[in-house]
């Protein structure tokens, strides 16, 4: 047997080829081992979710479409070189890069780099295209859109699933067949079978009709892109005074396109004939000029000039059918053709009777702003450094037999904040928050904080409301991976001086198993620490992936989500996340597009996440959505019917507001259907600003539990007001509804024109004129303290409205944040009390209901004592509060006792028959 020659011997050439392809193939196994240490981690991640049918889809879409487009790419690209190379070069290019070295024929280095150029570029093309498997997907599963487009009556289907397949394809062969063309003139060129001498271009026979056929095949091309995704773009025009095609792209530009798309195929036709003379390079220039002249006065010119001598002149009567389309589109893409308008007559007075038959409105005005009230929750109830509050939800429950709107807030562990942040503890002891507080959005205590109904670790409930299972493993604050059921306990709350621990019996998270699951876990999550630890067992939980936003769209990679997940209690007592998901294209015909370019959306799914084992679980909300119904058909069996929800989670699902904010601001302008008035804006709205500053976007869009108009029970809502732009009266309000049957309708209130109802500004410019209150607000607003102007509130009562504002105190230094004040407005009456009922009461007449009393206790009544007795002795506690504030200089306090001295006076004088006491 002859023995292989050792490296030492090599001859030192092939020993660096021999070094240089030994550190490839590491490279190349190390990239290997890479992806399949991450392709490995995902599969169990989705095997654990029970989503395995979304990876596959997508790794086998992904697969074929990329090694299909590949393989296309590299046989017509490897082919045309290997053509361009054929037979002998009598006058090679030899070139010497310096004196003394060997001379390289540089016509065959280049034919031996075709292959791995093929190869490399095939690689880059197949990877690009499979980027775009889902669109590929959802063409071949898509699902017809009922509507058909008003130019060329395709269904809208067409626009959404099959015309970008079309430009996708289209636009690769055009890319591929112009680097072909490239390659094979540089081969040719080199080959000396392209000779230009004296401006004379000679090209050989054979190289002449190969170059013939690829330049035709480029212009056959771009006449299938001008047809297939020219004409089609017109109907995304921005030509004229709307978004569509407009009445110069339907006379001039759509003739003009057809004209491009035959002089394209002349031009290739030009090509070809002047393939069998020595005219193919000056055929060639003369289709090129062909094309581009075509298109310059097609295209370009004389659109532009039928725009400017035809249209413009007489705008309004050309564009009346395309405005009709452009309106009638943009209400059906963006859902506002089902809107109920409802109007009111503007004529009606509130009285103390109407005050009373609405009382679920009244008892559910929300005093407390979600910024300060995330401030004081900060303050009071983090309990220890690393637990955080990082966002405050509405929502609503039946609480002891009422319909309460409550604000709520979960508790979350964030890490970062950890006095001792070592793998043990991040890692494996401190895994989860601990529940939530929730309170009403209405009550105050005596001191001016919110009312508290779940508070505290671990979470007590005063109320129905009960919550059994408090852990949240799974948030908006778990950004980092754990292992829980190790052999470390795990920290659950703080108690007193001690710690209570617990140990994870939930089945969420990846299960650690055996040997080689740990290795590949170890490996995605980049720790050693992971496969040396002795505290992880095969029977621990790897919990990753765990914030609920990043879970969701990994779970379901083509949804997109609103920006404010929201958490429940259901009825067990468990936690869940909701998170409201969306279908949107940029493809609807005629359909005004927001910023980003999307033109269509719909809240076609609800996706629920358990805050204790992460299980996702998707409900198909709007079954007549083409887009989720296409996606279902992809996916099968990964939505769910909404019938299939649990009553109880099916309570709580909310109007997303992302939506409803985009459908809004839509609506400002498409309520106008006749084109005449949409193209004069005579009825244009806006939503009211008030520019203060930090005010947040859509500052009066909020939810609330309200009796609509000519309904007979409370309801929770979505609402916002609107305005006649650029004027401050209230033109109208709209309204999602939540609950029931009623889920998912918009309704629109309209006052009449000839009404003046005031708005959100004037009221506030009253509010600032009132002496009254400006006089209070400056006390206050002194060294020492700082005001908080709560968000003025807009409350549709019967047909009419009152306006209500929280005034919160907050010490300097970042002290808790107090109610102090509540400002409410009717027409253009203002006042200013301690509590909205005293206000209400007020305004509108009558007694203060209990409710207000409730709210200052040492104001409250003792056995046997009468109402006028206990208004006296809280008047006698508040003088003398004054007489000490003024002794030790405390002006702040000083006024804020003599306003509420004189707030009881007349609360007195009232309980005394009107009667001064």
């Amino acid at each position: 047997m002859t023995a292989l020659p050792s490296v030492a011997r090599l001859p030192p050439r092939r020993q660096r080829r021999l070094g240089v392809v030994v550190l490839v193939v590491l490279f190349a196994l190390l990239l290997l081992f890479s992806n399949l240490v991450q392709l490995a981690a995902e599969w169990l991640w989705f095997q654990a979710l029970g989503y395995e049918r979304v990876f596959t889809t997508r790794l086998a879409a992904e697969a074929v479409l990329g090694v299909g487009v590949g393989g296309v790419v590299f046989a017509f690209l490897y082919g045309n070189l290997r053509l361009a190379q054929r037979g002998l070069v009598p006058n090679p290019l030899v070139v010497q890069f310096s004196s003394g070295a060997a001379a390289v024929d540089v016509t065959r280095l280049l034919g031996r780099l075709a292959l791995p150029t093929a190869l490399g570029l095939a690689l880059l093309f197949g990877m690009g295209a499979a980027g775009g498997w889902l669109g590929v997907l959802q063409f071949l599963h898509r699902t017809p859109f009922g509507v058909t487009d008003p130019v060329f009556g395709r269904d809208v289907g067409y626009y959404v699933f099959t015309v970008p397949v079309i430009a996708g394809a289209i636009g690769l062969g055009i890319a591929v067949t112009t680097l072909t063309l490239l390659a094979t003139v540089v081969l040719y060129a080199l080959r000396r079978d392209i000779v230009v001498f004296r401006r004379q271009v000679t090209v050989e026979p054979s190289a002449r009709l190969h170059l013939a056929v690829l330049i035709a095949l480029l212009f056959g091309l771009v006449a299938l892109r001008v047809y297939f995704v020219g004409l089609p773009g017109l109907l995304y025009s921005t030509t004229g005074p709307l978004v569509g095609a407009s009445y110069a792209d339907l006379h001039a530009q759509l003739t003009g396109l057809r004209l491009a798309g035959l002089a394209a195929v002349a031009s290739g036709a030009l090509v070809l004939w002047g393939a069998g003379s020595h005219r193919l390079a000056r055929n060639t220039l003369l289709a090129v000029a062909l094309y581009l002249g075509v298109s310059l006065l097609g295209v370009a010119l004389y659109p532009a000039m039928v725009q400017k001598l035809i249209v413009a002149p007489n705008e309004l009567v050309k564009e009346t059918p395309q405005l009709a389309s452009h309106i009638a589109a943009t209400r059906r893409a963006w859902g506002l053709d089902s809107v109920v308008t409802r109007d009111l007559t503007g004529e009606a007075r509130l009285t103390e009777r109407d005050i009373r038959a609405n009382r679920p409105t009244i008892d559910n005005v929300r005093l407390w702003d979600r910024d300060p009230l995330l401030q004081t929750f900060g303050q009071l109830q983090e309990i220890r450094t690393y637990y955080d509050f990082v966002s405050v939800d509405d929502d609503r429950y039946w609480i002891d037999g009422q319909y309460r709107q409550v604000l709520l807030s979960p508790r979350e562990l964030n890490s970062a904040s950890l006095p001792t942040r070592t793998f043990i503890n991040e890692r494996l002891t401190f895994t989860h928050g601990m529940g939530l507080t929730l309170g009403p959005v209405n009550q105050v205590t005596e001191e001016g904080l919110p009312v508290l109904f779940i508070k505290d670790l671990p979470p007590a409930s005063s109320v129905s409301l009960r919550v059994t299972r408090p852990e949240l493993y799974f948030g908006e604050l778990t950004d980092s991976w754990v292992f829980a059921r190790t052999a470390q306990r795990e920290f659950d709350y703080p108690s007193g001086d001690e710690n209570i621990f617990t140990s994870y019996a939930g089945t969420g998270g990846v299960g650690v198993g055996s040997f080689l699951r740990r290795l590949v876990l170890a490996t995605y999550l980049r720790s050693l620490k992971v496969l040396l630890s002795s505290d992880i067992t095969s029977d621990s939980r790897a919990m990753y992936v765990r914030n609920i936003r990043v879970r969701a769209r990994t779970a379901l990679p083509f949804l997109s989500f609103d920006g404010d997940p929201y958490l429940i209690v259901t009825d067990s007592g468990r936690l869940r996340w909701i998170l409201d998901a969306y279908t949107a294209t940029s493809r609807y015909p005629y359909a005004q597009p927001v910023a980003d370019g999307t033109n269509y959306v719909r809240n076609s799914v609800k996706v629920v996440i358990d805050a204790f084992d992460g299980t996702v679980t998707a409900y198909l909300a709007d079954p007549r959505d083409p887009l989720v119904l296409t996606l279902a058909r992809v996916f099968p069996g990964i939505f769910q019917p909404l019938d299939a929800m649990p009553a109880d989670l099916r309570a709580h699902l909310r109007y997303p507001e992302d939506l409803f904010r985009m459908q809004t601001d839509m609506y400002a302008t498409y309520h106008m259907a006749e084109p005449a008035i949409f193209y004069h804006r005579e009825d244009q709205w806006q939503k009211p600003v008030l520019s203060r500053p930090g005010e947040q976007p859509d500052p009066f869009l909020r939810h609330m539990v309200m009796r609509l108009p000519e309904e007979r029970q409370a309801e929770f809502i979505l609402m916002v007001p609107f305005t006649p732009r650029g004027k401050d009266n209230l033109a109208s309000w709209m309204v999602a509804r939540n609950d029931g049957e009623h889920y998912g309708r918009l309704v629109l209130y309209r006052f009449p024109k000839q009404s003046l109802i005031y708005g959100p500004a004037q009221i506030v410019n009253r509010m600032n004129q009132d002496p009254d209150i400006s006089r209070q607000i400056s006390l206050w607003d002194q060294h020492g303290s700082e005001v908080i102007r709560g968000n003025l509130l807009v409350i549709p009562i019967e047909e009419s409205l009152i306006y209500v504002q929280p005034l919160y105190l907050r010490a300097e230094g970042g002290g808790i944040p107090e109610l102090k004040r509540v400002v409410v407005a009717y027409q253009n009456q203002v006042v200013m009390e301690e509590t909205l009922e005293a206000g209400l009461a007020r305004l509108f007449g009558g007694a203060v209901a209990p409710a207000a009393a409730a709210a200052a206790p040492r104001g409250a009544a003792r056995p046997g004592d009468g109402p006028a007795a206990d208004l006296a002795r809280r008047a006698a506690e508040l003088y003398q509060g004054a007489v000490e504030a003024q002794r030790s200089g405390d002006w702040a306090r000083y006024g804020e006792a003599l306003s509420r001295l004189g707030e009881v006076l007349r609360q007195l004088q009232t309980a005394l028959g009107g009667r001064q006491p």
